[in-house]
């Protein structure tokens, strides 16, 4: 029997767990396929749009933006993992308890935060945080007000998406974020045919769309499918703020911690080597991370269902379903070396010969995000199990360690050793050494083998 074949029968079996996350996965690889097609779509279109200086500075403000999304405290994280406890034991009060506390608790915090930014925006010299021309100055401070505040309003709406999660329908929470990017690519495409190139024209096309879907979406999920456990204030317990927050805590500092490793790339790339270099490097890592896309997909369904299998006791399954994940890793890896194979090919059908004679991807660069995707998958596999299970201290300290190498690791490797931008992708592959660390802790813990740090 093939690995394929195996798979598919693990899916598509008798089992109502295994089942749920084989809908899920299937219908999700369908939405990230034209998920992903859209995203590529949109690089052509944006670098036609505005000049591959320009589109730095945007991929540059976007990654920026992209850390704020961490900063719920965990929260969202935390309520996914508590709903979901609540729902394998049917206690649908519980649930609008959780939900409500962390629709107040989120609110509260993003309120202060946008106060905040609308004094210090003013004082901010976004031309030197990004690293471009000082003539940009007013549509910069101009785009981040704009960005920024669209942003606050979807970061409290998106916690919609964890409770399709904590239900085992991601297939449902995925969607948002295509359909908000399908729109976006609409409103880029009239853009380009109406006006002229404006950043602050790309950033409303991104950032409106997003926050749109996720309000229409909670209104109806919240008058229907979820109308039992609806957000209210009536249901606002404050005192389970606490349950929440210290799981949410701990996931809050590897979110943080990841942020550093996954997300500050195009911030020291836009400083050691400046705007151009941003886009190079953006280009080509939208291009390997198809691997971690679709495998996420395949893998995130699993969280909640390991969550509900470990209240039920369900041992078996989950090493069943372990062992089926990293057949299908295996599977993956070949997909990355087909990806560093046929890529000159695909990159010159994607962006044409044209830009890639001002966009420079080496192989080296290749390979080594061929390389940090393959680790990173491999620790997907069982730090979603990890996850599920709560049990976290352990990454939590690994994470900080990471976080804390990565920076003097990727200025080595660039200042010291002469890499380009390889320096920053061998950087993070070995600061996240957990990756190496997390089949260890997963065995452990459903061995009932875990004592000390390794069970916490």
């Amino acid at each position: 029997m093939t690995a394929y074949t195996q798979l598919q029968k693990f899916l598509l079996g008798k089992n109502a767990r295994t089942r749920r996350a084989g809908k899920n996965i299937y219908a999700s690889l369908a939405i990230k396929g034209g998920s992903m097609l859209v995203t590529f779509a949109a690089v052509p279109l944006s670098l036609e749009y505005i000049s591959q200086e320009k589109y730095g500075v945007w991929i540059t403000l976007s990654s920026i933006i992209a850390w704020i999304n961490f900063f719920d405290v965990g929260l969202g994280n935390g309520l996914k993992n508590k709903l979901a406890q609540a729902l394998a034991n049917n206690n649908l009060q519980l649930g609008k308890i959780y939900i409500s506390t962390a629709y107040a608790i989120l609110a509260s915090l993003i309120v202060i935060v946008a106060l905040i930014f609308l004094v210090v925006n003013s004082w901010i010299d976004w031309t030197a945080v990004l690293n471009t021309e000082k003539s940009l100055s007013n549509e910069l401070q101009q785009l981040a007000l704009i960005v920024f505040n669209l942003f606050f309003i979807q970061f409290i709406f998106q916690l919609v998406r964890t409770v399709l999660h904590a239900d085992q329908r991601s297939a449902i929470g995925n969607s948002f974020g295509p359909l908000g990017s399908l729109i976006s690519l609409i409103i880029l495409f009239i853009l380009i045919r109406t006006t002229e190139g404006s950043l602050i024209y790309l950033g409303i096309a991104y950032g409106l769309p997003p926050v749109l879907v996720l309000m229409l979406a909670s209104m109806y999920l919240y008058k229907r499918d979820y109308k039992r456990i609806a957000p209210s204030l009536k249901a606002v317990d404050f005192s389970h703020a606490r349950t929440l927050l210290s799981l949410g805590v701990k996931f809050f500092i590897i979110q943080i911690s990841m942020l550093v490793l996954f997300q500050s790339s195009n911030i020291m790339i836009a400083q050691i080597f400046g705007p151009m270099d941003v886009a190079s490097f953006s280009i080509a890592f939208k291009y390997f991370s198809v691997i971690g896309m679709l495998f996420s997909i395949i893998v995130m369904p699993f969280w909640s269902a390991f969550t509900e299998a470990w209240e039920k006791k369900d041992i078996n399954w989950m090493k069943q379903s372990i062992k089926n994940l990293f057949y299908l890793w295996i599977g993956f890896v070949f997909l990355g070396l087909c990806l560093v194979l046929f890529s000159d090919l695909i990159f010159q059908l994607w962006l044409g010969k044209e830009k890639l004679t001002t966009i420079e991807i080496t192989l080296a660069l290749k390979i080594c995000l061929f390389l940090y995707f393959a680790s990173f998958t491999f620790g997907g596999i069982f730090t979603v199990v990890i996850n599920g299970l709560g049990k976290i201290l352990l990454q939590t300290y690994c994470s900080i360690v990471g976080a804390l190498l990565f920076v003097p690791l990727a200025l080595f490797f660039a200042k010291i050793v002469g890499l380009g931008l390889e320096s920053v992708v061998v950087a993070s592959i070995l600061a996240n050494f957990y990756a190496f660390i997390a089949p260890v802790h997963c065995f452990k813990l459903i061995n009932n083998k875990a004592t000390g740090i390794w069970n916490r």
